[in-house]
């Protein structure tokens, strides 16, 4: 076979089933493993997918995901996986952050009901609306600009009012973690800017991190991996993501 006609065959695979092991590609095609990383380099320079530890992934594309609204209803149980071991680790009189994510509105949902004592802090309308007549948490909403999908607020105002905190524990969405380059990202610029600031005034930072996020990318880096000191998955990470994020000393939760 030629290298071309390989490398069409691995971008149908890859698009197939969302992933290629660099093994088994090398015994279906009878090439040695070395043939088989740099086919895959070559086809990550085109664009064509990504290459990790080992294979490589689909690309996918995340702008039909922009919005929270587009979002709601997707992934619901492994959210509300995460959302469970969330509320396991907070402890009465903890003062946290809610970020925007569909994730801390599942997180919201178990809180109202759960007989915790908390402060939480959040700048997304639907967790504020959730914990309305809430009589065990305090609840403090951060104003702002609105973000483009209206569903909360980012901003000069919101970051300069979340910079007067120290929280104990922060939990913030992503849209994609890159464990080769060791960075955190998310949609917008403004909410990028927002999330920096929530992570730089939180004792422990967390990712909210649904493990199908280590194959994307986001447009704006808002943090290093290492600047967190937990990821909450819904379920346990594959061995080739493992050793990606061993490096970091973070706590997979």
């Amino acid at each position: 076979m030629l290298p071309e006609e390989r490398h069409n065959t691995i971008v149908q695979m890859v698009n197939e089933i969302g992933s290629v092991n660099v093994k088994e590609l090398s015994v279906r095609f009878a090439v040695t493993e070395d043939s088989i990383r740099k086919d895959l380099t070559a086809l990550q320079r085109k664009g064509l997918l990504r290459k990790t530890y080992g294979g490589a992934l689909k690309i996918e594309d995340n702008s039909q995901e922009r919005f929270v609204e587009q979002r709601k209803g997707k992934y619901v149980l492994d959210k509300q996986k995460i959302a469970k071991k969330i509320v396991h680790m907070l402890q009465d009189g903890d003062l946290i952050f809610l970020d925007i994510s569909t994730t801390n509105i599942e997180v919201a949902k178990i809180l109202k009901t759960a007989g915790k004592t908390l402060t939480i802090v959040t700048n997304m309308i639907d967790i504020m609306n959730i914990m309305r007549g809430d009589e065990h948490n305090k609840l403090i909403f951060i104003g702002g600009t609105f973000t483009e999908g209206r569903d909360g607020f980012v901003g000069t105002a919101a970051n300069r009012e979340i910079s007067k905190y120290r929280f104990d524990k922060s939990f913030l969405g992503v849209v994609g973690v890159n464990a080769e380059k060791n960075t955190v990202s998310t949609y917008t610029f403004d909410d990028a800017a927002t999330k920096e600031i929530i992570v730089k005034s939180s004792k422990q930072a967390y990712l909210i991190l649904e493990t199908r996020k280590l194959s994307k990318d986001g447009n704006f880096i808002y943090a290093a991996i290492d600047d967190f000191v937990g990821a909450v998955t819904e379920k346990p990470l594959e061995d080739w993501q493992k050793e990606k994020l061993s490096q970091y000393e973070l706590e997979i939760i």
